[in-house]
């Protein structure tokens, strides 16, 4: 494995993100001296946070998995998550809504999906999904610790026995045949396969390696943390700072100074000059090639995009903490924000209630839902947001009262509508918080590269790196980046 050149005692972490702060607590564990630079008055970059009309409302991801690897950041420095944390687990992890009203309780326990499996579509399906568990659970095995969580520097890096294992489990078919080999029912196929979206992928043009996605949401199971999921970086940075790391919060790095190949401080807005050994960069991709003076070396597939409904309201309509609510429309949905452009004519949507499990995240009687609907990014779409997003959220109102939300515009009391537009003025390329899709000319090696090309002591971290996209993605990319830095490896 390569790594930084030179002199590492002090290293400079631009941004507070949940991929920030995992690096920052295995560079404070290894010994480094850490100052983490972040814009924002909070840690959490996308994992953020706000109050609105005494809602406190997640203003990034709302589904946890593998808590392990929040617990191996804290373990860094000597920390733990039982000590930082509340963690809820969630039963059901989630519950499918079908265009037919049939509806499926998905539960990461054995014995309790083969039970609802056999309800809802019969011994054979049943039968189908132990083999598809087996299966899952043998892909992430194979993947996990020598494609995932790895650091690559070359494509050949990716030749092993695990790469013929992968192979012969057939991980690089398409993933929606692969689950079809185990499950006939149209309605399950989905449940185990419409994780690819966040991968930015059709999931029947997915590679079927992506079901390590299902194995992460449908096997080893999903959380909430009690205070919300910017509980998550909250108790990161809280460790980090207990550990000696230097936080400096509202201050923004507007340029890096260098010297021949090496960054040898950071600039900030307010005219401060933070010197540096090494760098981590964590912001998304344009923004870091802005800092860098890079011009992008090539042009990257962006994944699809989402609008969010964020809405306090005087009611609840379900006992679940997420449900998937499914259209009628399945394949037409993907080939419509892919490829056309377009926004879904028939949505599947996310709904999550994160009062379900605290219900303190509102105010007394109330509830808080998070309503999100896949879109087209702005590169594939370039939809007039300012005139369309009124319409839209009238429209999603419409299809949630349609399917069982009877109502729920008349109970909304405060609303916060986020489009791609809104995405954008964050700093996202193409106006997604996704990032760069993972097509297999995007994935693992052929992903940007965590060291900076040129010089000897920048590294990033985050989305748009190694290993991609999501909250496990992104916490495993902060440890590869400290890793680079610090030439270690922690023992399997």
């Amino acid at each position: 494995m390569r790594t930084v050149v030179g002199r590492t005692d002090r290293v400079v972490v631009v941004g507070a993100g949940l991929a920030g702060l995992a690096a920052a607590l295995h560079l404070a564990g290894a010994g480094r001296q850490v100052i983490v630079v972040e814009r924002a008055a909070v840690p959490g970059g996308r994992a953020g946070v706000r109050e609105l009309a005494g809602y406190r409302i997640d203003t990034g991801p709302t589904v946890l998995t593998m808590p392990e690897l929040v617990d191996e950041a804290l373990h860094a420095v000597g920390d733990s998550l039982a000590e930082r944390l509340d963690l809820l687990p969630l039963h059901p992890a989630y519950q499918a809504r079908f265009a037919d009203g049939s509806v499926l309780d998905v539960h990461t326990d054995a014995a309790a999906m083969e039970q609802e499996v056999r309800r809802f579509a019969g011994p054979a399906e049943a039968t189908g999904y132990r083999g598809l568990r087996r299966w899952l659970t043998a892909v992430y095995r194979a993947e996990m610790h020598r494609f995932i969580d790895a650091n690559f520097d070359s494509p050949l890096d990716l030749v092993s026995p695990e790469l013929a294992r992968l192979a012969a489990l057939g991980g690089f078919g398409r993933l929606g045949p692969a689950i079809g080999r185990f499950l006939r029912d149209e309605r399950l196929r989905r449940v185990f396969s419409f994780q690819a979206l966040y991968a930015g992928l059709d999931p029947r043009r997915a590679l079927a390696l992506y079901a390590v996605i299902s194995y992460m949401d449908t096997v080893n199971g999903v959380w909430f943390p009690r205070g919300g999921m910017h509980a998550v970086p909250k108790a990161l940075a809280a460790a980090a700072a207990d550990a000696g790391v230097e936080f400096r919060y509202r201050t923004e790095v507007v340029g890096l100074e260098r010297r021949a190949d090496r960054i040898t401080a950071v600039r900030t807005a307010g005219g401060e000059r933070i010197a540096a050994d090494a760098v981590v960069l964590t912001p998304d991709l344009p923004v870091v090639q802005r800092l860098l003076g890079h011009r992008p070396r090539r042009r990257l597939r962006w994944s699809p995009s989402a609008v969010v409904l964020h809405a306090g309201t005087t009611r609840r309509w379900t006992e679940t903490h997420h449900t998937i609510s499914f259209g009628a429309a399945w394949e037409p949905t993907f080939t419509e924000i892919i490829r056309d452009g377009r926004l879904m004519t028939d949505p599947s949507l996310l709904v999550t209630r994160p009062t379900a499990s605290d219900p303190t995240l509102a105010p007394t009687g109330r509830e808080l839902h998070y309503v999100l609907a896949p879109c087209p990014n702005l590169q594939t779409g370039p939809i007039d947001w300012e005139r369309v997003g009124p319409a839209y959220l009238d429209e999603l109102v419409d299809v949630l009262e349609r399917r069982g939300f009877t109502g729920f515009g008349a109970a909304v009391e405060t609303h916060e509508l986020v489009t791609p537009v809104d995405w954008a003025a964050q700093g996202h390329a193409a106006g997604t918080p996704f990032s760069a899709a993972h097509t297999f000319a995007q994935t693992g090696p052929f992903r940007p590269r965590n060291l900076v090309r040129g010089l000897q002591n920048a590294v990033l971290a985050g989305s748009g790196t190694t290993p991609g996209v999501g909250v496990p993605p992104v916490l495993l990319s902060g440890k590869l980046a400290a890793q680079r830095i610090t030439g270690g490896r922690p023992a399997r």
